[in-house]
């Protein structure tokens, strides 16, 4: 099964990019090594947002909401 997800794949292919390594970028982002290692893999589902845009921040993104087509009932 692949746990894999587009922040993972984001992260991990702007990292890349940049040049820095898994511990570079933790330090960069004031996070733990575990932590980048994890979102890279995609080992967890969930994470702490703020922590998570600690990282997202330097690459100049953030998470917020996002607004999807769907209707509410009002029952």
């Amino acid at each position: 099964m692949n746990n894999r997800n587009n922040i993972s794949d984001f992260i991990r292919s702007e990292r890349k990019a940049a040049g820095i390594t898994q511990k570079e970028l933790a330090i960069k982002a004031g996070v733990g090594l575990r932590f980048i290692r994890d979102v890279e893999q995609g080992k967890k589902k969930n994470f702490r947002t703020d922590t998570l845009n600690k990282v997202l921040r330097l690459f100049g993104k953030t998470l917020g909401p996002v607004e999807l087509s769907r209707e509410i009932d009002d029952e």
